[in-house]
């Protein structure tokens, strides 16, 4: 899909990166074929009206809505759900199978500590896009799961700042090691996407990235 007018250079970047690397692991691996080539990850500081960004994803992305407690998770997940489904973009709920379910959402994103909990969850949900993050530094576990989100691959903010960057190659090692289709996260942007080409990833993940490269265009008087 070649987005169309009204989205700025930086997405269309992104978006351009993520679909190359979609097809490229389709090609190699079944596991790939059908997965969201662009994964946008919410963060209630970092993207406090993520529903904004999701209504402007190109149809085939994801949403992994991280919802880290909060207590109007169900009405920003709603919010979002509305978004998503206008957009032509799947929904995942981060751990909370609970909250996933009175979404009506379409998966589940587990952190790299529950990843042992995808079996469980895959006989339960048999049709959710199941994910979970890595960080590379443990043999993941991949009963039950559909990707792995590895990071950081760059020097990055939020959750993944406390961690070292990967690098290309060392993300590349890792990503064609594993068992499973594994989306970049971490740092990536519209200027440096492109590196990843050849990784072997199979598509992207990006928090602010995503949601600054989406954002709705200004209004010039």
């Amino acid at each position: 899909m070649i987005l169309p007018a009204g989205y700025s250079d930086d997405a269309r970047t992104l978006w351009d990166v993520a679909t190359a690397l979609n097809r490229a692991a389709a090609a190699v691996s079944p596991k790939a074929a059908g997965l969201p080539p662009l994964l946008f990850l919410t963060d209630p500081e970092r993207t406090p009206q993520p529903w904004e960004t999701a209504a402007r994803l190109p149809p085939g992305s994801a949403v992994i809505y991280r919802a880290f407690g909060a207590p109007d998770a169900i009405e920003i997940g709603r919010r979002l759900r509305v978004s998503t489904a206008t957009a032509g973009a799947r929904l995942l709920v981060g751990l909370d199978a609970d909250l996933a379910d009175a979404l009506e959402a379409d998966g589940l994103h587990l952190p790299e500590r529950a990843m042992n909990q995808a079996p469980a969850v895959r006989r339960l949900k048999p049709d959710w896009l199941i994910t979970a993050a890595w960080h590379g530094d443990i043999e993941p576990q991949t009963n039950g799961l559909d990707a792995l989100i590895l990071s950081p691959v760059f020097p990055a903010g939020g959750a993944s700042a406390s961690k070292p960057a990967l690098g290309v190659a060392r993300f590349a090692t890792k990503a064609q090691g594993a068992r499973l289709p594994v989306y970049g996260l971490g740092g990536v942007g519209p200027d440096n996407a492109a590196s990843l080409i050849g990784s072997g990833a199979c598509g992207l993940a990006g928090v602010g990235a995503v949601a600054a490269a989406f954002a709705a265009p200004s209004i010039r008087t």
